[in-house]
């Protein structure tokens, strides 16, 4: 990315008063924790609801029933509505503690095989109109965009960071070393094994450093694209900030996992059957989550997996008019990305589907994939992930891939640390 300018400056971040909870064990955190809304399913949010009262998904995720022929907007408010009392709740009977000063969070993330990612937790700045501090890589849906802006609004409160992968900066991994001699202030482990460790620091030569050296840099949105829409949306215009977990690109940043696409309704042979007009069909043997799992980590690219969840097949050699329909005036890197013709030459062209969330689902794994394709007496399209630099070269081109498009990981603990307005 161009260096930062005073015309476009880099990253703005500022030191902010957390919310946290009171009780800071790590087994305390472990019950009132939580993955990412967006990766809640319905069974999940239950269990942890019931791991404890107080579980941080009674305000990401309120239980609000829907009420005969409401408008899902209607929903969305009276979720919202919940989530503020709940939250206003939890504070007035001193759940959650509001620290004195501001800070920023130092965020260590070691996962079982070894991998180590490493960032700070701050205030962003919104950018102006035009910036290219932050970018964005994929769609939204405008639906959830104004779910996240009206639990914004009513809670005052960043209750989940997003994440940025920004430039490496040496001044940033420098003080990232120092501080992270210290001992940690919050630990938990998360049920995929991996160990979150935050350590506050309050103003002082660490912070100074870090800000400054962020001020260099800018961030493509890794996690968080509707809440980042949603606060630009609840701030109308005016400044605001965002909460954000920013992580470097390159070593001790994050890694990017495929999303798979989910067809209920649609069997295996008449998927195939279409998509045979435009791609080679081979039927192959084997288990198939053991054929998925082989495949989805072999390199490659124009390629998928179509499965119902007990047999696979693999579709290949896109024709020139699976291609076409492949938006020319898009940048070259757009273009050349699996996923986008995956939606373009096979979900709305040989499939003929909308790119609606009730007619493709997306599963965040190979397991929920099988799990929903069964489930739904459908098929699921599995896909290969992009690289860090192929989402990277997209956002600098001023595009967009498909929404739900990369899953980068690991993901920050929703629930350790909030950000009241």
């Amino acid at each position: 990315m161009p260096p930062p300018s005073s015309a476009d400056p880099g990253l703005q971040v500022h030191p902010f008063r957390a919310l946290t909870y009171a009780a800071r064990s790590p087994e305390q955190l472990a019950r009132v924790s939580s993955p990412a809304y967006d990766l809640v399913t319905s069974g999940g949010r239950e269990r942890l609801a019931a791991a404890d009262p107080h579980n941080v998904v009674r305000l990401i995720l309120p239980d609000v029933p829907a009420a005969p022929g409401q408008p899902a907007g209607d929903r969305a408010a009276r979720s919202a509505a919940q989530a503020a009392s709940t939250l206003a709740a939890w504070r007035d009977e001193g759940v959650l503690v509001h620290d004195d000063a501001p800070a920023l969070w130092c965020y260590r993330m070691a996962g079982p095989a070894g991998s180590v990612t490493t960032g700070w937790l701050g205030a962003v700045q919104l950018p102006a109109p035009g910036s290219t501090a932050v970018l964005p890589h994929e769609d939204v849906f405008a639906p959830a965009v104004e779910g996240r802006r009206l639990l914004l609004a009513a809670t005052g409160t960043d209750l989940e960071p997003i994440v940025l992968a920004h430039d490496p900066d040496d001044a940033v991994t420098e003080a990232t070393a120092r501080v992270l001699q210290r001992p940690a202030d919050l630990v938990v482990v998360d049920t995929d094994g991996v160990r979150h460790e935050l350590r506050r620091v309050a103003a002082g030569p660490d912070v100074e450093q870090v800000v400054g050296g962020l001020a260099q840099t800018r961030a493509v949105i890794a996690d968080g694209h509707h809440r980042f829409a949603a606060a630009r949306a609840h701030a109308a215009g005016a400044p605001g900030r965002v909460l954000a977990l920013l992580t470097p690109m390159g070593p001790g940043g994050l890694r990017v996992h495929a999303i798979h696409r989910v067809v209920p309704g649609l069997d295996l042979e008449r998927a195939t059957g279409l998509a045979e007009r435009d791609f080679a069909v081979e039927r192959l043997g084997g288990p198939a989550e053991q054929v998925a799992e082989a495949w989805v980590g072999e390199p490659g690219s124009a390629c998928f997996l179509v499965t119902d969840g007990h047999r696979t097949a693999r579709l290949s050699e896109p024709s020139a008019a699976a291609r076409a329909r492949i938006p020319g005036e898009a940048p070259a890197a757009w273009r050349s990305l699996d996923v986008v013709l995956a939606h373009h030459g096979l979900l709305s062209g040989s499939w003929g589907l909308p790119d609606d969330p009730a007619a493709v689902l997306v599963a965040h794994d190979l397991e929920e994939a099988f799990r929903l394709a069964r489930g739904t007496g459908g098929v699921a399209l599995l896909l290969r992930s992009s690289s860090p630099a192929d989402v990277a070269a997209v956002a600098r081109a001023g595009a967009r891939m498909p929404r739900k498009s990369t899953l980068f990981v690991p993901k920050p603990r929703t629930g350790l640390v909030f950000r009241p307005h």
